[in-house]
């Protein structure tokens, strides 16, 4: 019998997708991010082969899936840009600013050190992906929990969530950065300062492009050839090629997505007099990719490596790098306001799918060997769990304070 080629893609499809949303369901019973979930369920599928049970390996080292992952962050970067305006990120002042550079400085420096004091035999460029990696904050998550408690309108929300953005944006060129001395095996001022002009670059040329080009060129195409399916094909060759041209800059790919969504707006798209935003185009398709990219990243952890000491070590040590590094954000600026500081430091505490954007990539580039990646994914794992359970808390605290006073 002649097994027609496609299904085996069909049947690894399957396999991810029915993970990933059993993992997002305990996930959501246990009140915490469906991201969580779904790398969990890539974990477990990988440890499926230290109990000798060897029917789940075919996913392991899988091209297809690898291929379906890349799509996914992808379609994940530009959705991120999408709701990060830029008309937003002007308007949150310095005070965001502030917190977001130290939200950087300071866990990129305190990961480098550590790193290398634990791991001795560790390569430098390893030590500075591992110190990048640390930098990440996942807006999503910390949004998600000042959404559920009705606490977006608040001053600190609004500082956190500012961060949170331009931290994204400091980040995607580090990124850029580590992955073009990475490939050029030398790390000296003169190719970090040529990459991070190159990602400036690119950054200023797309928000020129959008300011000044899409909104006309959109506008046309709507006009002459308003054909069923436009807005969305649109939406996705300019993020397409967004991350093409900036692989063609020596950056990832991942940067040209998030810059095409963050200059994209659904302004740009009213000529096309559709009953739905942009974002709401994008949904099932990021509903579909997104959650393959997280339980495909779990399913790279070698578990077996969880009985090394040294990863252990390392990743309780990294953790609290993690954790109090960005604590320090909440007194990064200078205020005769009144502030919960350490509300701002919790909100900038998780690393979420940002963090695993950036080991995955680490991977990918051979600067990130299988144990830094099953340490990177416990630091995830770790700061995406403590944070919804202490923000509640702080802000619930907050609250019952300003009642009081109040009263």
């Amino acid at each position: 019998m002649h097994l027609d080629p496609i299904v085996n893609v069909l049947l690894s499809l399957s396999v991810v997708m029915l993970a990933g949303k059993i993992g997002a369901i305990v996930a959501h019973s246990f009140k915490q991010p469906l991201v969580l979930g779904e790398l969990l369920a890539g974990v477990t599928l990988a440890s499926f082969s230290l109990f000798g049970l060897s029917e789940l390996d075919f996913l392991k080292d899988n091209s297809i899936l690898e291929t379906f992952s890349s799509l996914g962050v992808i379609i994940l970067l530009f959705e991120v840009g999408l709701e990060s305006k830029l008309s937003e990120m002007v308007a949150v002042g310095t005070k965001s600013l502030l917190v977001a550079t130290v939200g950087v400085i300071v866990p990129f420096i305190l990961g480098y050190y550590v790193s290398g004091m634990i791991i001795h035999d560790l390569p430098n460029v390893s030590k500075i992906f591992i110190g990048a990696m640390l930098t990440a904050t996942s807006v999503g998550i910390t949004a998600r929990v000042f959404k559920d408690l009705n606490f977006l309108n608040t001053k600190e929300a609004k500082i956190v969530l500012g961060a949170a953005v331009i931290d994204d944006i400091l980040g995607l060129i580090i990124l850029a950065v580590v992955s073009g001395i990475a490939a050029t095996g030398v790390v000296d001022f003169i190719s970090i300062g040529s990459i991070s002009l190159k990602a400036t670059i690119f950054i200023l040329l797309s928000v020129l492009a959008g300011l000044f080009l899409a909104k006309k060129t959109i506008t046309l195409i709507a006009n002459k050839w308003n054909v069923p399916g436009m807005m969305l094909s649109l939406a996705l060759v300019i993020c397409f090629m967004g991350a093409y041209l900036a692989n063609q800059f020596g950056l990832a790919t991942i940067v040209g997505a998030f810059c095409m969504g963050l200059i994209l707006d659904d302004v740009h798209f009213k000529n096309f007099n559709s009953d739905k935003t942009l974002e709401e185009y994008i949904q099932p398709i990021s509903v579909f990719l997104v959650p393959i990219f997280f339980v495909v990243t779990g399913l790279n952890v070698d578990i077996s490596l969880l009985q090394d000491p040294i990863v252990i070590y390392s990743s309780i040590a990294l953790c609290l790098v993690a954790i109090f590094s960005k604590l320090a954000c909440g007194w990064a600026f200078p205020s005769k306001e009144k502030f919960s500081r350490i509300l701002i430091g919790v909100g900038m505490i998780p690393r979420g799918e940002v963090g695993l954007i950036f080991a995955s990539v680490g991977k990918s580039i051979g600067v990130v060997d299988d144990r830094l990646y099953a340490i990177a994914v416990i630091v995830v794992i770790t700061t995406t769990l403590v944070t919804p359970p202490i923000l509640a808390f702080l802000i619930n605290k907050l609250s019952k304070t300003a009642i009081n006073e109040q009263s």
